[in-house]
């Protein structure tokens, strides 16, 4: 079983080289608070409430392999990881964030699903 507690963050995708243009609409236009610091894939960060935006550069790619998806935080990562094991769900790992384990899925239609376990 999986115990959610809340969807963490929504990562959208930018093309290559639109950073400038992606901050001047979500941080100017918008008035979203940019969450500073090195972020996996060079990816810009905002905070929204108690959630966050991650903006990931991406090359044109097709919407099944893109690094498009929603992040949910879980209880326990491990028994999460384990749950969808046992049902034939294949597991990914991605780079380490500092005070978080994370691991992917996807869905049977290709979607990428992440799941976060802060460490406490």
């Amino acid at each position: 079983m999986i115990r959610f507690t809340k969807i963490d963050h929504v990562a959208i995708m930018i093309p290559m080289g639109q950073q400038a243009a992606a901050r001047q609409f979500y941080g100017t236009l918008l008035q979203l608070t940019e969450i500073p610091g090195q972020h996996p894939r060079n990816a810009i960060w905002y905070q929204i409430a108690d959630i966050q935006l991650h903006l990931v550069e991406e090359d044109k790619t097709t919407e099944l392999l893109s690094g498009r998806h929603p992040a949910f935080e879980v209880e326990s990562l491990e028994a999460a990881k384990s749950y969808l094991q046992s049902h034939g769900v294949e597991i990914a790992y991605t780079s380490k964030i500092e005070g978080r384990e994370r691991a992917f899925f996807r869905d049977p239609f290709g979607n990428r699903v992440e799941m976060i376990e802060f460490d406490r």
